[in-house]
């Protein structure tokens, strides 16, 4: 990522309650340019990044909050 705009702001979810161990995003990229960064902020904050379509991202999170993924 070359430009500013293009600079991943990581974001790191309010659920969690480990001192941001996760999972982070970078959701200012979804509008711009269509794609949603994630790292893994646990062991190596400057490791390797999954670049997701935001549609796809956006599809993920719906069936996250719609419970899809519950493994009871």
């Amino acid at each position: 990522m070359e430009t500013e705009s293009m600079a991943p702001h990581w974001l790191t979810s309010s659920f969690s309650e480990n001192g941001g161990q996760c999972v982070e995003v970078a959701t200012n990229l979804a509008t711009p340019h269509g794609v949603v960064p994630v790292h893994d902020s646990k062991h190596d904050t400057t490791g390797p990044v999954l670049t997701v379509p935001a549609v796809a991202f956006t599809a993920f999170v719906a069936g996250v909050g719609a419970g899809e993924f519950e493994t009871s």
